[in-house]
């Protein structure tokens, strides 16, 4: 982002966790409080990078691994006449999609406590800074009456 900048910044889809990062802003007289809640958002972004990337990979390879055995068991090869990569139905690739999930299932549950303790302590977080910016106007705006 430019030096100019006063927002955090968002690119475009990783290629392979499929989110989009964010380069946080940081204010020049960020207080520790801000400080603290940053950092508590950049980890959970890195932590849902990681999980989302290494999910993905699995999941590709192991859809590539599903295709070519079910291709193999009907004396198929990967790719066709003509070049093209060959393809199973849908109720043959539901089939993996279920399996899939059913495995995963453990991953998927303590990816999801984790994300929600992250974000029940950046909601904390944003709480208390939002008190303390509310306090610091308020202290503000008191001096300027007086």
């Amino acid at each position: 982002p430019p030096a100019h900048s006063h927002s955090d910044w968002i690119g475009p889809p990783d290629k392979h966790s499929n989110l989009r990062p964010v380069i946080f802003y940081v204010p020049p007289e960020e207080s520790a409080l801000e400080r603290r809640l940053r950092e508590a958002r950049q980890e959970a972004q890195a932590s849902n990078q990681r999980f989302w990337a290494r999910h993905n990979r699995a999941f590709r390879q192991e859809k590539e691994e599903f295709i070519y055995s079910r291709l193999k068991a009907k004396g198929l090869e990967m790719r066709d006449e003509s070049g093209q990569k060959a393809t199973l139905n849908a109720e043959e690739m539901a089939d993996f999609y279920k399996d899939f999930l059913s495995k995963n299932l453990k991953k998927h549950l303590q990816y999801n406590r984790d994300w929600y303790k992250r974000n029940f302590r950046i909601t904390f977080l944003m709480g208390q800074v939002a008190l303390v910016r509310a306090l610091r106007w308020l202290r503000r705006r008191k001096k300027n009456v007086e």
